[in-house]
């Protein structure tokens, strides 16, 4: 902007060498000296303008002008097919990488218009996503298309290695994510984007819309507890796409020894983060319903504690509870072995009691602009072993030891979202730089 002002200093006062005849060529002259000042100011606030829109260009972002539907950056074809024909790819891909109203997965999709995929590389969960919670998962072959299954979420094997990417040209990242720190895709893509940075191999991201992605909130990550299930310092909350977070890892200097990742972005078509959307294909198998997409953020810290959030049962995520709070709550449910979804879930085959929240309206949330606090301080409070609620990860997945201490300690809410400033505040300005959507 200083530029603009100098410019605008320099030409708005440039004198026009015309002689002063009379009156009339007077007010001619003031004109022409108006009219330049108009002209040049605007044609350096459109350069400004173009450069804003610009700012993404080292990226390579493609993104259709079409109205409409949203519109998921693997379904818009026409806008990466003639790059990737010729190259030897390797796709980062899950049960929710589908392409049109079929929801075929892309890597089907893309070998029946001849391209060359040559690895498939799965995160958490697996390929199909049928791998129940933080099960390793080990390397296979895909019995459809017979490509090699290199997996990144079994035996800390969560970096692809040289050998892996040996003989590709480029990688293609293709995973739905729900817009919370501790959603492993997110750590699963950095390591991806530290592998391809360090073998000079480009990676495509073919953006998908963030469900949550209408609100920033939550403690930001203190590095001292770093882990796969946060590596960066965000908030719980972080309101961006995969795309969007892939820039902010470059822009940030996350990658190891600042490498940077050449990327290259397919957007979301008619996508704001303000806008509803529904997934299509769930994004991992507990994650089952639309309302536990949108609750994930405010419950999943019950994964820490000593209490059971529903996993065992077919409503993960809407109910918590626990057998000693018999008496204190009359709901009740029972959780038990489900292959895919939960094989050995906490407090398997105990009747637990607590609150069910397949009724709470989501929209308050949406309103509120804010993880809900209020489940886990009052079941802390009814709890009644209170040394046994939390577990030794809590730390980790709240990214702090703060908030452990301030829930022990009776702190209003108030006082323990005080706490997450400045770091909160100062995030969601970073934030601003890497947005590819209003």
């Amino acid at each position: 902007m200083q530029r603009v002002f100098l410019y605008i200093r320099k030409y708005a006062v440039l004198p026009l060498k015309l002689p002063l005849l009379n009156c009339s060529g007077s007010i001619f002259i003031i004109m022409m000296r108006t009219f330049f000042k108009i002209f040049i100011l605007t044609l350096l606030l459109l350069n400004k303008v173009n450069a804003q829109k610009t700012v993404h260009n080292r990226y390579n972002v493609s993104t259709s002008q079409k109205k409409g539907e949203i519109t998921t950056g693997a379904d818009q074809t026409n806008l990466y097919i003639d790059y990737i024909k010729g190259k030897n790819i390797g796709m980062v891909i899950n049960q929710t990488s589908v392409i049109g109203k079929n929801l075929t997965l892309s890597v089907d999709s893309l070998t029946t218009l001849g391209i060359a995929v040559k690895k498939i590389f799965s995160p958490e969960h697996g390929f199909r996503g049928n791998a129940s919670d933080g099960a390793e998962i080990s390397n296979s072959t895909d019995p459809k298309s017979g490509l090699p299954v290199i997996s990144l979420y079994g035996n800390k094997h969560y970096k692809p290695t040289p050998d892996d990417l040996n003989g590709i040209d480029l990688v293609i990242f293709d995973i739905q994510d729900v817009g919370v720190r501790f959603y492993t895709y997110l750590s699963t893509l950095q390591y991806v984007m530290e592998a391809c940075a360090e073998n000079n191999i480009e990676l495509m991201v073919l953006d998908r819309p963030n469900p949550n992605g209408f609100y920033v909130d939550g403690p930001v990550l203190d590095t001292t507890y770093r882990s796969f299930a946060g590596m960066n310092t965000i908030p719980i909350v972080h309101g961006l796409t995969i795309a969007e977070y892939a820039q902010m890892i470059n822009g940030e200097g996350w990658l190891k020894n600042h490498e940077q990742c050449k990327l290259r972005i397919v957007k979301v078509a008619n996508y704001t983060h303000g806008s509803v959307y529904k997934l299509p294909v769930n994004p991992s198998p507990n994650l089952n319903t639309g309302k536990s997409v949108l609750l994930y953020p405010s419950v999943c810290l019950f994964e820490v504690t000593t209490l059971s959030l529903g996993r065992g049962t077919m409503y993960p995520f809407l109910q918590i509870g626990h057998p000693s709070l018999e008496g204190k709550y009359q709901y009740s449910f029972k959780p038990v072995s489900i292959a895919g979804m939960s094989v050995s879930p906490p407090q398997k085959d105990k009747v637990c009691y607590g609150i069910n929240l397949a009724d709470y309206d989501t929209n308050n949330i949406r309103t509120s602009g804010k993880i809900n606090l209020s489940w886990l301080t009052e079941l802390y409070n009814a709890f009644p072993d209170k040394g046994h609620f939390f577990t030794a990860y809590f730390t980790k997945l709240a990214g702090t030891d703060q908030l452990r201490k301030q829930i022990e300690a009776g702190k209003s809410e108030d006082e323990m979202r005080a706490s997450w400033e400045p770091a909160l505040g100062q995030y969601k300005t970073m934030r601003k730089k890497y947005l590819l959507y209003p």
